[in-house]
């Protein structure tokens, strides 16, 4: 495989504008529906279905990503984007219909089908336009929109549900995904693909049995009791029978270019790992700062967004340092902030102030920042045309699964330690989360859930921990070169 110079393209800026705007869209979606999500429960019940809301977007969202990123490279960029964010944007107004919490399960899903197009597809496209050396500069403005989305959504939200209908949470959507769309209308040139390949259907079709039912296993662990074991073996059937119809097809789904790539297989197996960890502190640190600090949501969600203010300032960092140093030392780099951010994590304790743990946020966002944009930027530039597409989508594939597998280990891991800890109390976590119980609480029974609780989460943050040295390990198979 080549790194492909692309041909000169007018008003890129533009483009990359409208690519901006599609993926502030999409990412503003899961802060900005969190923060609203207790005004909607109690205007139409069904708290027992809460966590579903989120989990079948992220499940439809994955599901979807590698079936678009292969369709655009056989139909084209352009042609999917639309089709992708116009399933978004309808499934956005459907939500807002939405009369219970049932129709909005179904509206989600519906969304999440929609959503797998944005982030991958705006991806490709402006690697389309930018040249290997340029991807790597750029990767900071595309970084720069998580940590906006991250600061905006909460408060945007909030400011909604007080002021207005939380259907316009969902609503927000459109003129923005509207906006994106004229100007890639506008700006963006259609490709004409001369590949005669077709989408594998039926390997389509295996691989979306396939993950459904390890994300919903891994999702759903706890509330499926004995049915986990089911959901894991049709998962590990079906995707022995994907292993073996990808061998056999004339057109597979994930080309066998791919595999044969070490940059390539990396990358993925570098962005698992970081969607792995990423959990360790995304899931679990505001529950050590509601919990064992006493703090407030506020609290929690301003430590957590250090995070994401350190992963686009890293960004751009590491687009500058790929080009004076190479792949692999920029990867290192990353691995080694990510992995001095998680050992932050382990020094905290009950008297720890916010500033301590914000600053451990804002190490591993950065390390985070600096490696998956390596990984990306080196899987982008090592990929023909005709398939970055699919390495594209296969990239946040990756992240999006390795996310749910470390959110079912670390959460298995708390669960076993509390079980072990406190075998005689129902629901720890939960005493001390909500401010009513944790004040009916007398100081001893207090004290001893928050001894027990930290020394739990600590093992959360050690397996956390030990995923992140992995990133470490997979950054020694990046290139020893700069982008050309």
């Amino acid at each position: 495989m080549t790194e492909n110079q692309p041909q000169p393209v007018p008003h890129r800026h533009w483009i990359l504008i409208a690519c901006m705007l599609a993926m502030f869209m999409a990412a503003i979606e899961v802060t900005i529906v969190a923060t609203a999500m207790p005004t909607i429960i109690a205007q139409l019940g069904g708290f027992s279905q809460f966590g579903w809301v989120f989990s079948i977007y992220l499940l439809t969202q994955a599901v979807s990503v590698p079936i678009y990123g292969r369709l655009a490279d056989i139909w084209g960029r352009k042609r999917m984007f639309f089709i992708g964010t116009s399933l978004f944007l309808l499934g956005s107004v459907l939500c807002g219909f939405a009369h219970s919490m049932g129709w909005l399960i179904l509206f989600r899903a519906f969304q999440g089908i929609g959503a797998g197009a944005i982030m991958p597809l705006t991806s490709t496209i402006v690697a389309d336009v930018y040249s290997p050396r340029e991807r790597a500069g750029i990767q900071g403005w595309l970084s720069s929109v998580w940590g906006v989305s991250a600061i905006i959504g909460p408060l945007s939200g909030a400011w909604i549900v007080q002021h207005f209908s939380w259907a316009l949470v969902f609503w927000v959507n459109v003129p923005l995904g509207i906006i994106a769309m004229l100007m890639l209308s506008r700006w963006l040139p259609a490709h004409r693909q001369e590949s005669a390949q077709r989408l594998n259907v039926s390997g389509s079709a295996w691989l979306m049995l396939s993950v459904s039912a390890l994300l919903v296993a891994l999702l759903q662990a706890q509330a499926l009791g004995y049915w986990l074991l089911l959901f894991l073996a049709i998962a590990l059937v079906t995707g022995v029978i994907l292993l073996r119809h990808e061998r056999a097809a004339e057109s597979p789904l994930f080309p066998l270019d791919i595999w044969r790539s070490r940059v390539i297989v990396a990358g993925n197996i570098g962005n698992l790992i970081i969607g792995a960890a990423m959990m360790g502190i995304s899931a679990f640190l505001p529950t050590w700062i509601q919990g064992i600090n006493g703090g407030t949501p506020l609290q929690a969600g301003s430590v957590l967004a250090m995070m994401s203010i350190g992963w686009p300032l890293a960004s751009t960092l590491s687009g500058r340092l790929m080009l004076i140093t190479s792949y692999r030392f920029t990867a290192q780099l990353g691995a080694l902030l990510l992995i001095v951010g998680s050992a932050l994590l382990l020094m905290l304790h009950a008297d720890s102030g916010l500033a301590q743990a914000g600053f451990a946020a804002f190490v591993i966002g950065t390390g985070m920042g600096m490696s998956s944009t390596t990984f990306l930027v080196s899987v982008q530039n090592s990929a023909a045309f005709e398939i970055r597409g699919i390495c594209t989508a296969s990239i946040m594939f990756s992240r999006i699964l390795g996310s749910a597998i470390g959110t079912a280990i670390m959460g298995a891991v708390l669960n076993y330690n509390l079980m072990l800890r406190l075998p005689a109390a129902q629901d720890p976590v939960q005493q001390i989360m909500s401010p009513e119980q944790r004040q009916a609480l007398d100081s001893h029974t207090l004290q001893l859930l928050i001894q027990q609780i930290a020394a739990s989460l600590h093992w959360v943050f050690i397996v956390s921990l030990v995923v992140a040295f992995g990133t470490l390990f997979i950054a020694w198979a990046m290139p020893r070169k700069q982008p050309d």
